[in-house]
């Protein structure tokens, strides 16, 4: 085991010592130490209930015959950094978890761990370290939260985003704003709907790293707690069988991870998720995989925001092994996973419960699934589109460009009423160099949706989305605007064209003209102070996952 470099011979007489200043035991030291890596905070609705299942973890660890030692992780809320400065950290926060997570493992020599993570850039954060360390390793996701209900609708934290741009609207009253904020999100687990966090924990299941089940069973359900406890006991029997993280995250898992995520029309962050994740794994992996997983992939489920059901109606309806069912000719069935059994024995016994909520692959929502990659003298290097969640009239659309700078500049204008039909919205300078930090373009894309618009006009940006948008919004846009890429060239009123059937966007001036304003571009100046400015000058660009070098 790795801790008997800690914990073995006469030399190690001072760390034994220091140990049992911690309550270990002689006995305890034959043991595996395990890491329970909790990113439990007070602060992040997500997260609010994870020392509850640390706890767990840790019983089924000592009751197995490990020895369990918990630490933490940060811990950033997408919601409440969402339209201002703080979601700059969202992203750079995963390498940040990942360092602290490497630190604390190797400096401590422990055997292998259980990664308790929940929102958006914690768990790709703790994959990152699983597959960058690679020993045994479990991930027990927080779990959904309830849907809440207003005037008799099941709603969720989208609807309160899209409220506010109905209230500038004038659609919607203030006091109805009112009461539905204190309505929409009931209490503990990640958002309701099939946005990021839910969608990375339907993947890490799907990967194999998590236990059967794990990805839908939601924050307040018992079966949660019982499969922490489980997940305590199977780690100890990875570490004593030295099953490690790598022998699971292989090139074939990650394909599944990614057709149950184009079969959930899932999240536009699993593309810059799995791209570091895999990086980190030692696995080749490239942006033109979603493409060509998604054309052969039908979308299934028709969650939220997209579609209408919530993970509630999909843990009912039986979760992602049930998803894996339906998917089954589709899926490398002979993956391992941390039950060490396959993905084919384990997804074996699966019911399906509704077939509506989980639909035949013979009678999809669509025909393929939820993300296109665009092509085009607007992105050389590629753009990513939630294909599902854009109306068919929109699929391909012709439009006079709309510029901002900044995301701050364009919501102003779209909830003073200055964005029209037939616009296309263009953030720029937002991507990782330029934000730096690739901030979520939430508040736009829902003021569009709320202002009616989400039928006429699009929005692109070198910045990413929630998981919650919907509308013809095309984000990573590569090269970025930071990097002299073609958005930094394009002007108020050009024409753009946006074909998501046939993958492709072009802005619609002279080769001229544009090599013209590619001489003159000049690239715009922020002062950045902190982390910022070292995950600005060290990060990669979104084709590669954003993540740092």
């Amino acid at each position: 085991m790795r801790s008997d470099t800690l914990k073995k011979g006469l030399e190690r007489a001072p760390h034994r010592s220091l140990l049992k200043a911690c309550g270990v035991m002689d006995e305890d030291m034959d043991k595996p130490f395990v890491a329970v890596v909790n990113s439990w905070t007070d602060i992040v609705p997500g997260h609010i209930h994870l020392r509850g299942l640390a706890d767990a973890v840790k019983e089924g660890i000592r009751e197995a015959g490990g020895l369990p030692f918990e630490f933490n992780t940060i811990a950033v809320c997408d919601g409440l950094a969402m339209g201002h400065d703080g979601m700059r950290y969202s992203l750079p926060s995963r390498d940040v978890i990942a360092n602290s997570i490497e630190i604390m493992v190797k400096a401590h020599a422990l055997d292998g761990m259980v990664l308790i993570p929940a929102c958006d850039e914690i768990v790709p954060g703790h994959l990152m370290a699983a597959g960058r360390l690679d020993i045994p390793a479990i991930v027990v996701t927080g779990g959904p939260m309830l849907p809440g209900e207003f005037k008799g609708k099941e709603v969720d934290i989208i609807d309160v985003f899209e409220a506010v741009g109905r209230v500038s609207d004038g659609k919607m009253g203030v006091d109805d704003l009112k009461e539905l904020e204190g309505c929409a999100c009931p209490g503990a687990g990640t958002c309701a709907g099939m946005f990021s966090a839910n969608t990375l924990a339907c993947g890490v299941e799907a990967l194999g790293l998590s236990l059967p089940g794990c990805g839908c069973a939601h924050a307040v359900d018992a079966r949660k707690i019982r499969i922490a406890r489980q997940s305590g006991k199977e780690i100890v029997s990875l570490i004593r069988r030295s099953i490690t993280a790598r022998e699971i995250m292989t090139y074939k898992a990650f394909l599944n991870w990614i057709r149950v995520s184009l079969a959930v029309a899932g999240s536009t962050n699993d593309v810059l998720e799995i791209l570091a994740i895999a990086r980190e794994t030692d696995v080749e992996m490239s942006i033109d995989i979603f493409d060509e997983l998604s054309r052969t992939t039908p979308h299934i489920c028709s969650m939220r925001p997209g579609g209408s059901y919530t993970l509630w109606d999909l843990d009912r309806a039986g979760g992602v092994p049930a998803i894996m069912k339906r998917l089954e000719p589709l899926l490398n069935l002979d993956c391992l996973t941390v039950t060490g059994r396959s993905v084919g024995e384990n997804i074996a016994p699966a019911k399906i419960a509704n077939g509506e909520v989980i639909r035949p692959l013979d009678n999809p929502v669509h025909s393929t699934g939820g993300l296109a990659i665009l092509y085009g003298n607007l992105a050389p290097k590629g753009a990513v589109v939630k294909q599902t969640a854009v109306v068919e009239s929109m699929l391909k659309t012709r439009g006079r460009a709309r510029v901002f700078d900044s995301e701050e500049e364009a919501f102003e204008a779209i909830t003073g009423g200055k964005i029209h039909r037939g616009d296309v919205v263009v953030i720029r300078y937002e991507g990782p160099k330029g934000g730096p930090g690739m901030r979520e373009m939430l508040g736009p894309t829902s003021a569009i949706c709320g202002r009616g618009l989400a039928d006429s006009v699009a929005l692109i940006t070198d910045g990413r989305f929630s998981g919650g948008t919907r509308g013809p919004c095309i984000g990573h846009i590569a090269p970025e605007a930071a990097e002299g890429g073609p958005i930094a060239l394009v002007a108020e009123g050009d024409y753009i064209s946006i074909d998501i059937p046939n993958r492709r966007i072009e802005l619609e001036i002279e080769r001229s003209e544009f090599e013209k304003r590619k001489r003159n571009w000049q690239p715009k100046e922020k002062e950045v102070r902190g982390y910022l400015k070292e995950y600005g000058q060290g990060c990669l660009s979104s084709e590669y996952g954003g993540s740092m070098k």
